[in-house]
């Protein structure tokens, strides 16, 4: 035992916690929906939830039930073992090829979380022959995974083309095998969506494959909410995304692309060889929330017109919103512990929200992420305003 290392991690936690960067989880008793339960103060409390990635309100659909049901009824409750050993079935088949088809690429592999299949994607494709070029503020994912890839790294200012081609140009003088151009679909602590017709442009320009995380636009952007190229009528190269947000909400990732590309991963990338197969019912959870997804343009709609709803509400209450169009709408505070205290204040009146802070955002950009869903109502969100509105007040905000 190393009692002095124990003593460092409690001052540091102790640091963290006075400068109001601590995070707290509060349980929930209930499915998640629009509405939901929480234990409060050891009482079930019914609360209006802001701050899930429940976009489509299917989490507690009853035809994703059933089918994460009969999953499990058939193949049982896990696999107990990697794909490529014992885990395959034709039940994963079969959504791989959902997957595939839905998005419009040849194939597309499963992998236990979006962060593994970014994780994931870089390294068996490329090597120290070849180039990344990355958006700035991309997913936490996406940065882990380049760095296990020992390509040569370039990072571009968000969003920033001419910073793009500035490095695509830097990239290609040193002639590299491959290219990459890896970016967000939708920049989640911000809703804002990336620029895909110029990345595009860009990638066909200097010869690379273009790279897009869509898990915040999957079922929410394009038709048959296929994703952010689709909202603008292209296709990208590398797809990564999950089935833990529009798509059911409950776990698992994947990557669809062209077939060479799909085959080389299920050969080499480790976190789909050395992680547990997908459990059974998540699967088969996960081919119905697809069907759903497909035929849910009224759910899109609803969102849509929840996210203009809200956004207008809070402007006219004052509030500083970031400009956008996205159902994640953020609440911008500066600072952490002002976040947590309006987080706190919310709670208390019946909002479920929470403040983002550092690291996960940069210091002096502490805000609270709010993101609509389809399963809100008009009367949820005229709560919500409200209680924005209160709180907001009473600690000087507006």
């Amino acid at each position: 035992m190393s009692e002095k290392t124990y003593q460092r991690l409690v001052a540091e936690l102790t640091n963290i916690e006075q400068e109001g960067l601590y995070k707290l989880e509060r349980l929930i008793t209930s499915p998640q929906s629009g509405q939901i339960t929480v234990d409060f103060s050891g009482e079930n409390k019914s609360i209006i939830n802001l701050c899930a990635n429940n976009y489509l309100g299917l989490a507690d659909h009853p035809a994703i039930i059933q089918a994460a049901s009969q999953a499990m009824q058939d193949y049982g409750y896990g696999m107990a073992s990697v794909r490529f050993i014992c885990g395959t079935t034709d039940l994963h088949l079969k959504l791989e090829r959902a997957i595939a088809d839905f998005t419009q690429h040849d194939d597309a592999i499963l992998f236990a979380a979006c962060f593994d299949a970014n994780g994931g994607v870089f390294e068996p494709l490329l090597s120290a022959e070849d180039a990344i070029v990355s958006d700035s503020l991309n997913h936490a994912s996406i940065i882990d995974g380049v760095r296990l890839c020992k390509a040569k790294r370039y990072r571009f200012a968000n969003n920033d083309m001419v910073d793009l081609e500035e490095k695509l140009q830097q990239a290609a003088a040193e002639n590299p095998r491959t290219i990459i151009i890896a970016t967000d679909g939708v920049f989640s602590m911000d809703g804002y969506i990336a620029n895909i017709p110029e990345l595009r442009r860009l990638a066909d320009k200097y010869d690379a494959l273009l790279m897009v995380d869509d898990c915040h636009s999957t079922g929410i952007l394009g038709p048959e909410g296929r994703g952010t190229a689709a909202h603008y009528g292209l296709q990208v190269d590398i797809l990564t995304g999950t089935l833990g947000k529009s798509l059911g909400g409950a776990a698992g990732g994947f990557v669809a692309a062209s077939q060479p590309v799909i085959d080389m991963l299920r050969q080499r990338s480790r976190p789909y060889l050395f992680s547990n197969s997908l459990p059974p019912a998540i699967v088969g959870g996960a081919l119905k929330a697809i069907e759903l997804c497909r035929k849910g343009d009224k759910r899109r709609q609803q969102l849509k017109d929840n996210a203009k709803y809200f956004r207008a509400g809070m402007e006219a209450a004052g509030f500083n919103l970031l400009p956008g169009e996205h159902p994640i709408i953020p609440i911008m505070l500066g600072d952490a512990q002002l976040a947590q205290n309006l987080a706190n204040r919310m709670y208390d009146r019946g909002v479920y929200v929470t403040g983002f802070f550092f690291p996960v955002v940069p210091k002096g950009q502490a805000r609270i992420r709010t993101q609509m869903s389809a399963a809100l109502t008009t009367a949820d969100l005229d709560t919500a305003i409200a209680a924005f509105e209160q709180a907001g007040s009473e600690l000087g905000i507006i």
